[in-house]
């Protein structure tokens, strides 16, 4: 499949086949990388890597996974630049264009990842924005995948702030994927609704089936629960309000067992805030595969970026 030139910005821009095709691509990539094989997809290509927010997982396997090709990655702080503020980012976007071959964009405004992308004339990246974390649920999805062997028809719960980047871009993952998708949230943290028609959409033509809900009874029959944090970057004076709001949708002990199943598995983006949307015993157990999610961030930002921007006869 042909995804070169490609930039990467949201998964509602890349069909079912092609999403399944990055995933399948990112189990290659992780053999190859459990076997020591370095490949030359990226050799010789400039990097840019911007950050305006911070970053563990992110910024490392962007910057693993390009070296890993041969690529030189380059760290820009969004600090130490003039993104929208001495300089418009249409104008930072042809600069870094002229100097780099790729650009990956972690920042607050979906506009500006997408400008950097339509000015620059090469591929960016979305590695995190307030609308929307692509790479973020490739890496999930892989992850389920991995323990269950299949996609299509598992029951897939978000618990928790049930309208941010995380919760978005895993309804219109799921929804594509023929996932069951089920967001359990307060009515005030719901998706916007026009994403959630968008999204079902796509789940009648996947087989699958969107259900948003304020009821956490809902867990009932799940494959994965998932939670995230409850107040994102740039929320941080609402934190007290959101623990308030959010407590019941709390992943716990009980909330686990609501599921009726033994073998139900337990994701999480990272960072955590455990005791806040996770107890510390279902986050420390043998039903949380939160590491492995975390490293198959690096396989699938690095299928990403060859597939959009390596020799694919190099990898």
């Amino acid at each position: 499949m042909d995804l070169h030139g490609r930039s990467f910005l949201t998964l509602l821009d890349y069909t079912p086949q092609e999403i399944e095709y990055l995933i399948t691509l990112s189990v290659q990539l992780k053999e190859k990388k459990k076997k020591g094989i370095r490949g030359e997809s990226l050799l010789g290509k400039n990097i840019a890597l911007i950050f305006e927010k911070p970053s563990t997982r992110t910024r490392c396997a962007f910057t693993v996974a390009a070296s890993d090709e041969g690529g030189i990655p380059t760290y820009l702080a969004g600090n130490e630049l003039q993104l929208g503020h001495k300089e418009t980012i249409e104008d930072t976007a042809r600069v870094l264009g002229r100097m780099f071959d790729g650009i990956e964009f972690r920042g607050f405004r979906q506009d500006y990842v997408e400008a950097l992308a339509k000015y620059s004339g090469v591929p960016v990246w979305n590695g995190l924005t307030d609308a929307f974390h692509p790479t973020q649920v490739l890496a999930d999805l892989m992850t389920v995948l991995e323990v269950f062997g299949k996609l299509k028809g598992i029951r897939f719960v978000f618990a928790g702030d049930g309208r941010n980047n995380v919760a978005n871009s895993l309804m219109i993952g799921c929804s594509k994927l023929g996932v069951d998708f089920v967001n359990i949230a307060p009515k005030e943290l719901w998706p916007q609704e026009d994403l959630i028609e968008k999204c079902k959409g796509f789940a009648k033509e996947s087989g699958s089936e969107i259900t948003i809900s304020a009821d956490t009874n809902e867990v009932k029959g799940a494959d994965v629960i998932y939670t995230d944090v409850w107040a994102s970057m740039g929320e941080e004076a609402k934190v007290a309000e959101r623990i308030a709001l959010l407590k019941p949708y709390q992943v716990n002990a009980s909330l686990m067992e609501k599921t009726g199943r033994k073998d139900t598995i337990f994701l999480h983006c990272l960072p955590a805030v455990k005791g806040n949307e996770v107890t510390e015993d279902v986050f420390e157990s043998d039903i949380s595969y939160v590491f492995d999610e975390a490293e198959n961030r690096l396989h699938t930002i690095k299928a990403v970026m060859v597939s959009t921007l390596g020799d694919m006869t190099k990898i």
